[in-house]
Parts: structure tokens; C-alpha cells; sequence
């Protein structure tokens, strides 16, 4: 796979160092006002709504305005004189596109097992959906993934908590494995399976029916991190075209806690190929030193180059892009 497979704007530099990016971000941050209030009327650390058993998430992608200037009316006139059949194309094009997904949360998971925050839907997840899924379907100027490159990718999720990122982009990839702890994957086969048909617990539809390129395996980050370097490829789920890497890392609202810092960057280190495989990380921003330490941590491995994508998603979240290159 190429790796042009993320386009960045021209002359974006790099993130070299943490105290300088966390500076910038949380600057910003504290600039902007918020409304901490989420969409359920709660103040929360950026769950949903842990108060339902079941959501209906619903993107609405809609196609941009066309030009209605003189000039392009102008145009569009002769293009309708000459070119009959591809006026009447134009005017028949897709103005707007709905997605509706049915959503599964454990509430009792939430509540009773310690360190549990992926068995309800966070907000993080929605927005990045919103944005790649209305760029796959209506491409701007400047996209921020290459349609037609994501489309040959193989994509691993790291933390995939319900599941939703696997539901919502697996159509925009050729495989697309979503792993969390062995707790939670019981709650993204039924969410996965509740909407496609034919996807059940241990049985996927046909090849070539929807949802048939998504798989659901075990990985723990801190199993991976106290194996011995030389066993941990032995452990990690591996795309399911042989001899393949990954193409790109989705790594989603997963930095949060700093006991699992160590693992999280080792465990994103470990499935990579360098030249080869794209990470994007989105952050809630949330406590500043967590994020200080998560970017200490990821820069001190010099493997990786960090890019923040300003404008991707509003704040509160961050996105970075990153490439392996050594």
C-alpha cells in the first residue's frame, strides 16, 4: 500500500516536542469556550449516554453547496446546450446520505468491572465517524484519507470498545479487524452482528457481503507489553491477507488512564511496519499531564512522525497523524 494513503497540507511540520504541543493545544483549549454538558444533558467525561441499553447513531452526510454565482450559471446553461445527457446526470447527482446504526451498550460492565470504560459509546467516536464517512462519500479538496488507497488498506482498531468505528468505515476498507480486551469482545460481535445479516458470534456472512471484511480479535495491550519483544508478533491479530501489514492504526479516545501509557505506545510500535503503516490518534483532551506523558512516551521511540491535523475536529479533540519511517 502506498504511503500516500493520508495527504497532509503542504508545509505542515512535525511535532518534535511534547511540552511545546501540549502548550499549543491546551492553549487553545482554554480559549474556546465549551459546553461540558453532553448531548444526554450530562456532565461526563465524554460518554454518550450510559444510561441506555441501546442507541441509534444516525450520520446524515450531505453533499456541499454548488456554485450559484452568474458565471457558473452561465456555464452550467451551455453545458446543459451541448452535453444533454450529462446535464440531466448533474442535476439527478446524490445531494445527501443517511447511515443508521444500532448500537448495543453494557451498562452493567460499566459499573461493576474495574477499569471498564469500553462497554458504552464515547462521543469521540461519533464525531471522527461523522468526518471520514461524510469525506468517503462526498470527497472535498482535501481530504484527509485517499478514498481510493483506503479502499485496498487493511485497518486495525486498538481499544474498539462497541464497536461502532468497525460498523460505520468498514465499507471504505478491505479488511477491518477491531480489538479490544477479551471482556468486551462478546459486546462488538453482537453490535457488528445486529447490523449486518448474517453475522453472528462465531460466523461471518459471505464473502463479499457486508460486513464480511470485519473481524473481531483479542488484544491486550499489557499482555503484549509483558511478553518478550521476540513473542509479541506471535500474539497480535495480523491482517487477514497473507503476508500483508497493516495499512493504518486507529487508535480512538484510548488515552485516558496513565497506568496503560506504557503499554498503549508499545502495543502501537509492535503492530507497525515502518514506510509502510499510517497511525491516526484522536484525543479527548481531558487531563493535560495524561496527554504530556502518552506524546513523551510515542516521541522517545523516534520511529514515528507526528503530525497534528488542525481543523479535522473541533475541540475538544486532537487528531494526529503519524507514519512509521525507521
Amino acid at each position: 500500500m502506498s504511503s500516500n494513503l493520508l495527504k497532509l497540507p503542504d508545509n505542515i511540520e512535525p511535532v518534535t516536542d511534547a511540552d511545546e504541543e501540549i502548550f499549543l493545544i491546551y492553549t487553545a483549549l482554554n480559549q474556546k469556550p465549551l459546553d461540558p454538558t453532553g448531548p444526554d444533558g450530562f456532565h461526563g467525561l465524554g460518554h454518550v449516554d450510559s444510561r441506555q441499553d441501546t442507541l441509534s447513531i444516525r450520520f446524515e452526510l450531505t453533499a456541499p453547496p454548488q456554485p450559484t454565482s452568474s458565471g457558473a450559471a452561465e456555464s452550467k446553461s451551455v453545458s446543459r446546450s451541448r452535453k444533454g445527457k450529462s446535464a440531466r446526470k448533474t442535476r439527478g447527482e446524490e445531494t445527501s446520505h443517511v447511515i443508521e446504526i444500532e448500537l448495543a451498550q453494557d451498562k452493567t460492565a460499566l459499573r461493576s468491572r474495574k477499569g471498564d470504560t469500553g462497554s458504552v459509546l464515547w462521543r469521540a467516536s461519533i464525531a471522527f465517524a461523522q468526518v471520514i464517512l461524510q469525506q468517503h462519500r462526498f470527497p472535498p479538496s482535501n481530504p484527509l484519507v485517499d478514498k481510493d488507497l483506503l479502499r485496498e488498506s487493511h485497518v486495525l482498531e486498538l481499544g474498539a470498545g462497541t464497536g461502532l468505528l468497525s460498523i460505520a468505515l468498514s465499507a471504505c476498507a478491505k479488511s477491518y479487524t477491531a480489538t479490544d480486551i477479551a471482556p468486551l469482545l462478546p459486546l462488538i460481535r453482537k453490535n457488528v452482528a445486529l447490523n449486518f445479516a448474517g453475522w453472528m458470534q462465531n460466523a461471518k456472512p459471505p464473502e463479499g457481503s457486508p460486513g464480511s471484511n470485519i473481524s473481531v480479535e483479542e488484544l491486550d495491550w499489557e499482555t503484549l507489553l509483558s511478553l518478550p519483544p521476540t513473542r509479541r508478533s506471535l500474539y497480535y491479530p495480523k491482517p487477514p491477507e497473507p503476508n500483508a501489514k497493516w495499512d493504518l492504526i486507529l487508535i480512538v479516545d484510548c488515552i485516558y488512564h496513565p497506568s496503560l501509557l506504557p503499554a498503549l505506545v508499545e502495543t502501537i510500535e509492535t503492530v507497525s511496519t515502518a514506510g509502510k503503516t499510517w497511525a491516526l490518534v484522536i484525543v479527548e483532551l481531558r487531563q493535560e499531564d495524561v496527554v504530556r506523558e502518552f506524546l513523551e512516551r510515542w516521541l522517545n521511540k523516534e520511529t514515528w512522525r507526528l503530525f497534528r491535523m488542525d481543523g479535522f475536529l473541533d475541540l475538544p479533540y486532537i487528531v494526529w497523524a503519524c507514519q512509521k519511517y525507521a
